[in-house]
């Protein structure tokens, strides 16, 4: 059954999610702090993980060359469409919409004469997180086209069970809104499902390697925002996911 790997990864996040929010506020603050660092580390490290594309010795370069290209692309087209606002107010809109009382992220500090973006609230910054976390990685896209194809869910299999684990931890930090995010997967790897029988053709493997490098340094950008390393505009670099592959693309049928 072709789409059954989204539906199951629906059913691990909202489990995991759900099952985040009952203990979430029964966690000292000072685990729930560890819970996150730890999710950052493994973020981290899924993110080194899916770079390998890049370490190819014949097609290394050319893929990180259009990495390049595609990330200041990308990251020049959402800040002038201001994704990451738009995202925001979204995920603002949602919480009002039911009435989500906020809670202070455990951990957070604030620095009065730092120069660092605006915070986001604890709803808003769960919803970006888990969406770019669970939608955004090489185990979303190849395993969206596999199961679109109809050839396995072996892919979404995996991932659902990693996401159901960091759903759990996510919403024991961030509340509800990582369960918002479900809407997110739902769209986005069921799109990519959708899509998979009517691309095909296109799916080439420099195609599918640069989605994988350009996904997996989204991830690492996501890992240093669970870090508090940096606050990374992830989701104004999103266009670079379909920027790269395009480029990939096109550079392959030149060459």
């Amino acid at each position: 059954m072709r789409g059954l790997g989204t539906l199951i990864n629906l059913a691990t996040v909202a489990f995991g999610g759900s099952l985040g929010l009952f203990v979430g506020d029964r966690l000292p603050e000072r685990m729930r702090v560890t819970i996150m660092q730890g999710l950052g580390l493994v973020t981290l490290a899924v993110g080194i993980t899916g770079l390998e594309p890049l370490y190819d010795a014949d097609l290394g370069l050319r893929r990180f060359i259009i990495l390049i290209g595609a990330i200041i692309a990308g990251g020049l087209l959402g800040e002038a469409l201001r994704l990451e606002d738009r995202l925001e107010r979204f995920g603002n809109r949602i919480r009002k919409r039911f009435g989500v009382v906020e809670r202070e992220r455990p951990g957070a500090k604030v620095d009065p004469h730092a120069h660092h973006l605006p915070d986001h609230s604890s709803f808003v910054e769960g919803f970006v997180v888990a969406s770019t976390v669970f939608c955004v990685g090489p185990l979303t896209i190849l395993g969206g086209i596999e199961d679109g194809l109809g050839d396995s869910i072996r892919l979404l299999a995996i991932k659902s069970s990693l996401d159901g684990f960091a759903a759990l931890g996510f919403a024991s930090v961030y509340g509800i809104g990582v369960l918002a995010s479900l809407a997110v997967i739902l769209v986005y790897q069921g799109g990519i499902t959708l899509a998979a029988t009517l691309v095909e053709p296109l799916m080439t493997t420099e195609v599918i390697a640069q989605l994988g490098a350009v996904g997996s340094l989204l991830v690492l950008g996501i890992a240093l925002r669970l870090l508090e390393i940096k606050q990374i505009r992830v989701v104004n670099l999103l266009p670079a996911l379909v920027l790269g592959p395009l480029a990939a693309g096109i550079v392959e049928a030149i060459f």
